[in-house]
């Protein structure tokens, strides 16, 4: 149930310096004498992610409290892609952050304008009195919106952010402040809600008292924003799976700029000779985080192979450094694939039940991208069957049949997809199945019979008498 208390203390951080609009939330809920919900609230934005922590108090006369209530806008929760909290247990140096669940509210109306709500669930129910700390990360991606939507190749890139100055809350807000950082001090406009000050690359808004539920106070923020707008319209990862000590990855992408489009003709001399002034919001190379102990790495596009890449490995992980055939300005798009082999024994093993599962990490590999559609292909081995995948958010699945060299009934295949994909869901996943060791012995004894009948044919065709002769 949700509370019958208050909230008292909110505090939201939108980290505004990147291309993904990233919202650290803090709440402190309680309760009033008359039992109507009241909070005091804090928001801000920040480049550390460190954020004051959010207590949740439960009122004395109010019932067993199991969640606690989010809202966003319905512009937000189309462009939401992630929401993670935490509760903290213990005190000071022995402080843990636990994760809870976190789901959207069956309470959400169907109303167009009407905030959406999730839920955070508890993991132990506030009893009456009690209280806790809790921290809620979400993200949005596309926020950002380019104003010019044009821009030449010397021009800088400046985007507009919409927002509020209070917090959008189911619950009574007390008092709040929000703070906004971008990430230079090139701030061309913001709106000016009173009290509203600046300070360099940072804009506060507030202190707000005695805000009611559903408050709104729109602000707009016009700001510069080079960072590189780096959007994979679609990713495909295909992982094949071979019980004869190999895996094998292949990711294709279709990447494209997502920032103020590009106007006016190209130049390579400008763009070399003044580096850091024409093409600033554009990008030459990306970075793609791959599993330690990689292999067999190859990089192409339609045209071949692309020599304009580093690989860097150690114990940990895999640097892949990679730069496209030529820069990216806004509006243009290009098309490659990466692949590479990873040993069997690290990322497959066999479970207690006796079922092998593979254990990989979801998501896109290149660091700070946003990827609108991901789709995840797990080509199991030949003969298995029963799959079933673990998958620490929502995902759409289906099964599908694959096949390969020398397969006869073709290759289980799990796929897996989601949309609006950030780096927050690069996390583990696994895949669980049935397979029967005998079924190893299918392709070479399918080998060796082939070369058992080319050479019973060739003994036959020699013993054979195809001459011409006449008749007696």
């Amino acid at each position: 149930m949700p509370f019958s208390s208050s909230t008292n203390f909110d505090c939201l951080q939108i980290d505004l310096t990147g291309p993904i609009v990233k919202v650290f939330l803090t709440l402190k809920v309680m309760s009033c004498s008359d039992g109507h919900p009241v909070a005091s609230s804090s928001i801000g934005i920040s480049h550390n992610f460190s954020t004051p922590l959010c207590q949740v108090e439960n009122a004395p006369t109010a019932s067993e409290a199991s969640r606690v209530l989010l809202a966003f806008t319905p512009t937000e929760f189309q462009h939401l892609s992630i929401v993670k909290a935490t509760r903290a247990e213990g005190k000071r140096k022995k402080k843990a952050f636990v994760p809870l669940s976190v789901q959207a509210s069956e309470l959400a109306t169907t109303a167009p304008d009407a905030p959406r709500l999730y839920s955070v669930l508890l993991s132990t129910p506030l009893k009456p009195g009690d209280a806790t700390t809790l921290e809620v990360l979400y993200m949005l991606t596309h926020s950002l919106e380019p104003f010019p939507a044009e821009i030449s190749q010397s021009e800088s890139q400046l985007v507009y952010y919409r927002d509020s100055a209070v917090l959008l809350s189911p619950y009574h807000v007390l008092e709040q402040v929000t703070y906004i950082k971008m990430p230079s001090n090139r701030i061309e406009s913001f709106t000016r809600v009173d009290p509203t000050t600046r300070a360099g690359s940072e804009v506060k808004y507030g202190t707000y008292s005695n805000q009611m539920p559903n408050s709104y106070l729109p602000v707009l923020v016009h700001y510069e924003n080079n960072r590189p707008f780096a959007v994979v319209e679609e990713l495909v990862r295909k992982v094949e799976i071979s019980h004869w000590g190999n895996i094998q990855i292949t990711e294709q992408y279709k990447l494209k700029h997502g920032g103020a489009r590009h106007k006016g003709v190209f130049s390579r001399l400008e763009y070399q000779s003044r580096p850091s002034i024409s093409g600033a919001s554009s990008f030459k190379n990306l970075l793609a985080r791959l599993p330690p102990r990689v292999h067999s790495v190859y990089y192409r596009d339609e045209i071949g192979n692309i020599s304009s890449s580093h690989l860097r490995t150690d114990s940990h992980k895999s640097d892949l450094e990679i730069e496209p055939r030529y820069p990216l300005f806004g509006g243009w798009h290009c098309t490659f694939t990466i692949g590479y082999g990873l040993p069997l024994q690290d990322f497959v093993f066999e479970s207690v039940d006796g079922r092998r599962y593979i254990n990989l990490t979801f998501g896109c590999p290149l660091l700070d991208t946003v990827v609108d559609d991901l789709t995840v292909k797990v080509v199991l081995p030949e003969g298995s069957k029963n799959p079933e995948h673990v998958v620490p958010f929502v995902t759409e699945k289906h099964l599908e049949t694959s096949y390969s060299y020398l397969d006869v009934v073709g290759r289980t295949t799990v796929v897996l997809k989601k949309k609006n994909v950030v780096g927050e869901h690069n996390v583990p996943f696994q895949v669980y199945y049935e397979f029967n060791p005998i079924f190893m012995l299918a392709e070479p004894l399918m080998l060796i019979s082939a070369v058992l009948l080319f050479f019973v044919a060739f003994i036959a065709y020699l013993h054979m008498d195809l001459s011409i002769r006449k008749s007696s």
